[in-house]
């Protein structure tokens, strides 16, 4: 199929589809003696994965490593290793997340609060000093992908 119905099929523009394949996710297509694009069928497959795969938080790079050249030859321990660690990230990011907010919420009380006689000048002042006497939280540790390699 052409590059025009495989972006048809697939809903991914034809310059997204050129960069992945300029980019290694996706297989070079067979050339015509017109010099058009040839794509596999499976390529739309190829490309709804990739698409997932990104909407889920994957890095193309990480993508790119846990690719197989054939679609039947899926490195099924690097899948799954690569998943978990993506699901302890997203883990991560979520209690970072919740931090941020209750420390958001803790400075809309802070701010929000006036005390008898305060002005702007005190409340600033007052919000300041509880924000500087407060411990920043300090990041979770990341956890460490092991980037899987292709096989075959």
């Amino acid at each position: 199929m052409k590059i025009g119905e495989l972006a048809r099929l697939s809903g991914v523009a034809a310059s997204r589809i050129r960069f992945y394949e300029a980019s290694g996710l996706l297989q070079p297509a067979e050339r015509q003696s017109n010099g058009y694009r040839e794509y596999a069928p499976e390529s739309v497959t190829r490309l709804q994965i990739i698409l997932r795969a990104q909407s889920a938080g994957f890095s193309l790079e990480e993508i790119r490593a846990l690719l197989p050249g054939h679609q039947g030859a899926w490195p099924r321990e690097e899948l799954l290793q690569a998943l978990h660690s993506k699901v302890a990230e997203i883990g991560v990011l979520e209690q970072r997340l919740a931090q941020n907010k209750r420390d958001l919420l803790a400075l809309i009380r802070e701010v929000d609060h006036e005390a008898d006689g305060e002005d702007c000048a005190d409340r600033a002042r007052r919000v300041f000093d509880k924000m500087n006497l407060r411990p920043l939280a300090q990041p979770a540790a990341e956890p460490q992908m092991r980037h899987a390699r292709k096989r075959g």
